[in-house]
């Protein structure tokens, strides 16, 4: 108990072990953002052919065998590899940022090229870990807002390449965000509930808005989920802040993209970053934000 004592007296310590677990998280993200897209891949490829053969010539044996020939692909199995020469990558050539500086970005087998990605999202989840220990201290709200920072950079990402947000991040979260309100955890279960229905339907009320406009498709459903999800976490007072930061952002970013990198604006640009990053702004500095809001329109 004494020994307890004393690590809640030092402030520091719980943020520096967040840092550390946040390398490690980092990484094991590494491997979600490349591997789950794939994983939903194949699973649809599964489902399609498994209907499909109903009206085909191939037997369902046929289609399973096909299927298994497969080697396993998960989050676990395989084990990471080489992109270039297919080297599995040994433990100690896999220490989150270190093993990238000391390899000089390169495998330590053939020499490929290891993107820079992979240490930044490490470094980045350090770092989010890191301000949210800082903030909420030694309370169950960090060991939750460290799970929910986590799943958001992971999504963040995959929007990115993908341009998907996927159920099986987003829908555990949301549920998890209204079971928190039961305690009490970041806002009551009135709020929460009213949070995760507004939060989904005003952005499906702007898509239906927008589509009948120009009749276009401006934003997924997955953008529905994931400010549902804010919505049951924080409560429907945060849901204008996180509206009004995210498409402030998007549309500077966006703006920005189409002028000085010549991006096609016929080309979608994912919603759910800049929606998830104001969502995590708010998770820390919601109230402050409202705060200044309501002074800035005179409430």
């Amino acid at each position: 108990m004494q020994q307890l004592n004393m690590l809640f007296n030092i402030p520091f310590l719980f943020p520096a072990m967040a840092g550390v677990i946040g390398l490690l998280v980092g990484s094991f993200l590494n491997v979600v953002i490349y591997r789950l897209p794939i994983m939903m891949q194949r699973g649809w490829r599964k489902e399609c052919m498994e209907y499909l053969q109903i009206n085909s010539d191939i037997s369902k044996t046929d289609i399973l065998s096909n299927i298994n020939k497969e080697e396993p692909f998960n989050l676990v199995f395989p084990l990471s590899r080489c992109p270039g020469c297919n080297t599995a990558i040994k433990p100690y050539q896999n220490i989150p940022v270190i093993s990238y500086v000391f390899l000089k970005g390169k495998c330590a087998t053939c020499g490929c090229h290891i993107s820079m990605r992979y240490p930044i999202i490490e470094t980045l989840t350090a770092i989010a870990s890191i301000t949210v220990a800082w903030h909420f201290g030694y309370t169950p709200q960090a060991i939750f807002a460290l799970l929910l920072t986590w799943s958001l950079i992971a999504l963040i990402f995959i929007d990115v390449d993908h341009q998907l947000l996927p159920d099986s991040i987003t829908l555990p979260l949301l549920w998890l965000g209204m079971c928190l309100s039961l305690f009490n955890i970041f806002t009551d279960a009135h709020d929460s509930i009213i949070g995760a229905v507004a939060g989904y339907t005003a952005l499906w009320s702007i898509f239906h808005l927008f589509k009948l406009a120009t009749g276009k498709e401006g934003m997924g459903y997955g953008d529905f989920k994931l400010l549902a999800l804010f919505g049951a976490w924080l409560g429907w007072q945060f849901l204008p802040i996180i509206i009004l930061l995210s498409s402030l952002v998007g549309a500077v970013i966006g703006l920005g993209m189409i002028i000085f990198a010549k991006h096609d604006h016929n080309i979608p640009i994912p919603f759910g970053p800049y929606l998830a990053t104001a969502g995590w702004i708010a998770l820390l500095w919601g109230n402050k934000l409202n705060q200044l809001y309501l002074s800035a329109v005179g409430l």
